[in-house]
């Protein structure tokens, strides 16, 4: 049989009161809809559609590319938004999973469930429901002898219906072609004046076929986000999810309510990160590294046995026992090699540092090629940019940068060649040779007695 999932995601969301369309704020550090979508793609499925309406442009953007779309120019309920797929799906034998682009904390464990719970009942439909310890603003399960007659809205209930606590989730599985069939029957006799999907249940039942529903074991999976109160609980939600998986595979966390971690993040056993910690983009951490308190590493790769240190790693590589910190800033298109050692308020741009190099203070390289066991003094700095275009230095294997020199790309500097400190590198430095590129000292005896600060022996 073949299996299909639509996911609405035209709506505006006015109560995020937001220019951006309610399926693209992000949670756990990617728009709502991708987490959805995540879990789809774990299905089994032949096809998935997404429905776009308001900003479809950027929602588009945002969608994989084995992903079909159709927009919803006028939204006129969830009803007219699921018929917006008819002329691509409409005449197809098989099964449709319906559901909603702001529902991210939904699992593809509950969504295989669902579906399997459809195939095994033999149902046309099946409504994916929860208990809800207050049901306001939900549509409520109406049930006779046990089976599912209609679902009823909020606006639409009446006192009694209101009463019942089995909610739906706004997700469903139908049989495609009765689906659509049931679809053109719909009518906007309501207090909203839309067409409603809910009433599908009630045309399918009315017509004698076989409608069910499955109970969602976990009712926190069921949370739609319509304002930023909903979309905060959802990420705290996530958080724990995304840190608790973490903590289970052999991550020590040392305090998880303080941890970010993005939802594409992977990270190997025996790792220790401590609190204050955001992790984001797609970032991967090997084994037996330590990331400590204050530290931020986004799109980056990092190798094992790797020390960060309250610093900021941004679009990097970091290799095997190499380390960074405290308060070291790599920025994108920086390559740490193994032993590499970065230290206190050192700042590495678009750079690539040779095994066993070390810079440990107060420097700055950009556009930077540094071969092995380089070390690097305080104060270094690599003029890379002339106020237009960008320059490399090269330094080759063994070099001993003094502190405080200033090295102006572009530059070579040869294999064990020395800059004397407080020098300014204009010229290429041969191998084995010592660059001083500096104004002689020169000291006049007792002048100091004539200068504003002198108080006297």
């Amino acid at each position: 049989m073949k299996k299909f999932a639509i996911i609405l995601a035209a709506g505006q969301g006015t109560r995020m009161k937001s220019d951006l369309p309610k399926v693209l704020h992000k949670l756990a550090d990617k728009p709502m809809v991708s987490h959805v979508l995540d879990n789809f793609k774990k299905l089994s499925l032949d096809e998935t559609f997404v429905v776009v309406g308001f900003g479809s442009d950027k929602v588009i953007e945002a969608l994989p590319e084995d992903v079909r779309y159709v927009e919803q120019l006028e939204q006129n309920g969830t009803g007219h938004a699921v018929g917006m797929v008819r002329p691509l799906l409409g005449t197809v034998e098989g099964m449709t999973i319906v559901a909603y682009g702001d529902m991210p904390l939904i699992t593809a464990e509950s969504l295989q469930k669902l579906m399997d719970f459809h195939e095994e009942s033999a149902s046309t439909a099946t409504v994916l429901t929860g208990i809800a310890t207050n049901p306001f603003g939900y549509g409520r399960i109406i049930r006779e002898n046990g089976e599912v007659t209609k679902i009823v809205e909020q606006k639409d209930a009446t006192d009694d219906e209101k009463a019942v606590t089995e909610v739906n989730t706004g997700i469903y599985v139908f049989d495609n072609r009765k689906m659509f069939m049931a679809l053109s029957q719909l009518k906007t006799d309501n207090a909203q004046g839309e067409l409603y999907l809910t009433d599908v249940v009630e045309i399918l039942k009315n017509a004698g076929d076989k409608v069910s529903a499955y109970t969602l074991e976990n009712f926190d999976e069921s949370l739609g986000i319509n304002d930023r109160v909903q979309l905060a609980q959802a990420e705290k939600t996530l958080r724990a999810r995304i840190n608790l998986t973490h903590m289970l595979n052999g991550v020590s966390l040392i305090n998880p309510e303080t941890t970010y971690i993005g939802a594409d993040v992977v990270i190997g056993t025996d790792t220790v990160i401590e609190g204050n910690v955001t992790i984001k983009g797609k970032t991967t951490i090997g084994r037996k590294c330590l990331i400590t308190n204050g530290s931020r590493i986004e799109n980056s790769m990092i190798h094992g046995r790797v020390t960060i240190n309250n610093s900021t790693v941004e679009g990097s590589t970091m290799e095997l026992d190499s380390n960074c910190g405290p308060y070291a800033h790599l920025r994108p298109g920086t390559v740490l090699h193994e032993d590499v050692h970065i230290g206190n308020f050192v700042e590495v741009k678009a750079s690539s540092l040779g095994r066993g190099t070390k810079a440990g203070h107060l420097t700055y390289l950009g556009n930077t090629v540094v071969g092995e066991k380089v070390n690097f003094g305080a104060g270094t700095i690599t003029a890379n940019f002339d106020g237009k275009n960008k320059f490399q230095t090269e330094i080759e294997d063994f070099a001993f940068i003094g502190s405080n020199s200033t090295i102006i790309a572009p530059v070579h500097i040869g294999r064990n060649a020395v800059t004397a400190g407080g020098s300014t590198i204009t010229k290429n430095v041969a191998d084995d040779s010592v660059a001083i590129a500096r104004g002689r000292q020169v000291d006049k005896i007792g002048l100091a007695k004539k200068m504003p600060h002198y108080r006297g022996e």
